[in-house]
């Protein structure tokens, strides 16, 4: 793997809704990852997470997005830097196994050619 990009954290209503309008996502049976346009901070990489009460009660939700934090983590080093990324929990991250998440992962960021490596 090259140098690691610097990695941020998405935190405002408005750089999420950014990347809802670049149209671009990967649907996964554990997860939804959106995929913003490229950015002028060419050397950063940006992604947040977000689950929604449909999900289920605060610890449920909170579960998902520990586990989305754990698989980005991980994995978005291999990912283009200079665009932004939205994890989107669905019903069943809580209970998916983790090795699913990750091979969807890494296969919708070769579809949407941004899987860096």
């Amino acid at each position: 793997m090259r140098g690691s990009p610097h990695i941020s954290t998405l935190r405002k209503r408005a750089e999420f809704l950014a990347v809802a309008a670049s149209g671009k996502k990967w649907v996964a049976p554990g997860f939804i990852l959106q995929i913003g346009d490229p950015h002028e901070a060419a050397a950063t990489l940006r992604y947040g997470f977000t689950a929604t009460k449909t999900i289920g009660n605060a610890v449920t939700r909170n579960r998902a997005k520990r586990r989305l934090r754990a698989l980005a983590h991980e994995i978005m080093p291999h990912a283009s830097p200079g665009r932004d990324y939205v994890f989107i929990a669905r019903m069943n991250t809580p209970a998916c196994p983790f090795d699913d998440l990750r091979q969807e992962l890494i296969k919708g960021l070769k579809r949407m050619k941004v899987w860096a490596d």
